[in-house]
């Protein structure tokens, strides 16, 4: 979406139909004491809307949610619909156990978001009954739409995605476990038996890794983290997904996509540290991650470096 593009009164749920762009995953802002720096987080969203963003998810897994202070992510939330003017949808994670889920929901709401990514319950493996009431009391404590991200502690039969769809307000699932076979049963269960549309996203670290498996299951969004650092190579990717040039989309997966995740598996919690690196290596200071996550080492950051210089060649030499 280009900026100055004037603000639409859709719903969430139509704004994420058919993106013009990748959904971008902003990394949160820190300044060398630590504490947050909201000028740069402001800097960083902006870049990613007049970039192609189709919509801003803020403080969520990229972005830190599990760092961040009640206060602090409000500060963020608030400066994420400021820094969007209302061109691209802003949605907030919300996220720990129900009371606290309840009330990041209702700061999301009140900074002015358009929606929110229920995160997994902190710790608990739960039964598929709590789930469900822990999603539906989410789900009614705002306005807002929600999207259940499954992954680690949540792994929801088609049954309970069923009764999630038919739920007031909340309009979709983001897959972070990667079984298709799983994923094909809930979205044939779901069409079969709840009607109305649901949203689904690709939601794994490096998902563009997989879209193309996911494209084929109809599921057509995706979280980007490479947009964070590498816009054009993500906005590239999006685009040769959406007409179907596969050759780009293979050419980019193999010389850019690839290599980034084989280089994220070198260590725990790189999927937000080496994203946040990248963001350092365009050359905004976004700070280091908090603890317990940790830096990638100098040579995982050149190598890094290498990567996204690989990428934008493989765009050079397509033109």
């Amino acid at each position: 979406m280009e900026s100055g593009e004037p603000v639409t009164t859709a719903p969430l749920a139509a704004r994420l139909t058919a993106p013009r762009g990748p959904l971008f995953f902003p990394v949160t802002a820190y300044g060398p004491d630590g504490e947050l720096d909201l000028d740069v987080y402001r800097a960083h969203v902006r870049q990613g809307v007049e970039d192609g963003a189709a919509a801003v998810f803020a403080c969520c897994g990229t972005g830190e949610f599990h760092a961040l202070t009640p206060e602090e992510f409000q500060d963020c939330v608030r400066t994420a619909v400021e820094a969007t003017a209302g061109r691209v949808p802003v949605v907030a994670g919300a996220g720990y156990g129900t009371a606290l889920a309840v009330r990041y929901a209702r700061l999301a709401a009140a900074a002015g978001a358009d929606g929110l990514l229920a995160m997994p319950p902190y710790l608990v493996v739960a039964g598929e009954e709590g789930l469900l009431r822990h999603y539906r009391e989410v789900a009614a404590a705002t306005p807002l739409p929600v999207v259940v991200y499954q992954r680690d502690n949540v792994v929801l039969t088609p049954r309970a995605v069923v009764e999630l769809a038919r739920t007031d307000g909340i309009i979709g699932l983001k897959d972070g476990l990667g079984d298709l076979d799983l994923m094909q049963r809930i979205v044939s269960a779901v069409r079969g038996e709840s009607g109305g549309d649901f949203l689904y996203f690709n939601g794994l670290p490096t998902a563009e890794q997989t879209q193309l498996a996911y494209r084929g299951l109809g599921v057509t969004l995706y979280s980007s983290a490479a947009f964070c650092f590498a816009p054009a190579v993500a906005v590239a990717f999006h685009r040769a997904l959406a007409t179907g040039d596969d050759g780009t989309a293979h050419r980019l997966l193999d010389g850019f996509y690839r290599p980034f995740t084989e280089l994220r598996a070198q260590g725990r919690g790189y999927a937000v540290s080496l994203v946040k690196a990248g963001v350092r290596l365009r050359g905004l200071d976004v700070g280091e991650v908090r603890p317990p996550l940790h830096e990638p080492s100098g040579d995982h950051v050149k190598q890094l470096a290498d990567v996204i210089a690989r990428g934008h060649a493989l765009l050079e030499e397509a033109r």
